[in-house]
């Protein structure tokens, strides 16, 4: 079977270009964006996933870069539930009003393909992929498996449980590649975020879990964690993840990560749209950008608005076949 390698994300473009400018007055925030529209009052940056986990780290790290670079309070608001369909769909009522940002990724493009949810992509407005977000196959220390080899091994002859932060999760759709790669079926437990994830595999509710580096980071360091191998395309330069074999090494040929980024309501205008872009863009010359990539483990690979939206929509694609749909 040929190598499974996408970085799967979420979000996307509803004709607002083809909407009439709104020609505001410009004051001191918008003429640093070079923009006639500035945000009116507070913005609101919706997680759709609970405290703690990636997508919250990613959320948190987007509001505070942009609080700075434009001068505006932006407030982080978690709304859980549904594998992340209630977040977004919350996301979905805020249409045309640029106020409203959601922290974004995999989630928005699996959610439409295997649940009835009232949205896709392209519900939305893309605004910014922040970069690439690769997962690790993790055990507890004193767990009998010490390779992800003998992970899948154990899950074709018995029972292997696995923790999954949803149905439509990164977690998720590492395990079913790994299982449609190898033949194999593990037992599932899901939990509503990362955080919940981690919690689960040191209660010994769960054997193993597939997590983002920088969820369990301090726990690898402190050896309360046993990495197995990275489900990615290779090992991470990084110098407390620098000798965790790929699941390829192991003779497990896949790898898949999901992107990190950002977006706004779908029918906002043109002029909105290009004010969160130019927003974002500053964002990523920052070091408060550069520390959230290092301290989270991504790879840094941003794209901004119309590329965005090209990525949405070929990685839809991917997912939709990894998916069976």
């Amino acid at each position: 079977m040929s190598k499974v390698s996408k970085a799967v994300g979420v979000t996307g473009l509803f004709t607002a270009g083809m909407l009439a400018l709104t020609g505001c007055g410009a004051n001191a925030g918008s003429a640093a964006q070079g923009q006639g529209y500035t945000p009116k009052g507070d913005v609101t940056m919706t997680v759709p996933f609970g405290a703690g986990g990636g997508s919250d780290l990613s959320g948190r790290a987007i509001a505070a870069g942009l609080e700075d670079i434009t001068g505006v309070n932006i407030n982080t608001e978690n709304r859980e539930g549904g594998s992340g369909a209630v977040g977004y769909a919350s996301f979905l009522a805020q249409e045309g009003k640029p106020e409203h940002l959601l922290a974004t990724e995999t989630a928005m493009l699996a959610l439409p393909l295997t649940q009835d949810v009232p949205f896709t992509y392209e519900s939305f407005t893309p605004i910014m992929k922040l970069g690439d977000d690769y997962t690790i196959l993790t055990v507890k220390p004193d767990s009998p498996y010490n390779t992800c080899d003998e992970v899948v091994k154990a899950a074709g002859s018995g029972r292997v449980v696995a923790a999954v932060s949803g149905s439509t999760s990164l977690d998720e759709i590492v395990f079913t590649l790994i299982e449609q790669e190898e033949g194999v079926k593990f037992d599932r437990v899901p939990y509503e975020s990362g955080n919940e994830v981690v919690a689960g595999l040191l209660g010994g509710q769960v054997d193993v879990i597939s997590v983002n580096p920088g969820e369990v980071l301090g726990q690898l360091e402190a050896g309360t964690l046993k990495p197995l191998c990275a489900v990615a395309d290779k090992r991470y330069e990084f110098d407390a993840l620098k000798d965790i074999p790929t699941a390829t090494e192991q003779g497990i040929d896949v790898s898949f990560a999901q992107f990190r980024g950002f977006i706004a309501p779908g029918n906002i205008t043109a002029e909105q749209k290009q004010y969160w872009i130019d927003a974002a863009k500053k964002f990523a010359e920052t070091d408060g950008y550069k520390k959230y990539i290092e301290e989270n483990l991504l790879q840094a690979n941003a794209v901004y608005g119309d590329d965005f939206k090209t990525y949405l929509a070929g990685n839809s694609e991917d997912l939709a076949k990894v998916l069976g749909k």
